[in-house]
């Protein structure tokens, strides 16, 4: 019977930190695998005219800096 009461007792603690660890987990905001990485959360979406108008912008800023370069400011 003591060695019931024993695995009783390592079950119990075994519960415990499985708990405590579903609560950090949850605390973190989401599902954790075995490697660290989160899962089950949406990665955010940029609508078409957001990207379109980075991409214009970006686009600009080096036109600026080919045409200071071309020019010897840089």
């Amino acid at each position: 019977m003591d060695i019931l009461a024993a695995l009783k007792r390592e079950e119990e603690k075994l519960q415990k930190q499985a708990d405590t660890v579903r609560a950090a987990i949850k605390i973190l905001g989401g599902r954790v695998t075995s490697s660290g990485k989160r899962i089950g959360r949406k990665k955010r979406k940029m609508s078409a005219a957001m990207r379109a108008k980075i991409g214009k912008a970006t686009k600009a800023r080096w036109a600026k800096f080919r045409a200071a370069k071309a020019k010897g400011k840089h």
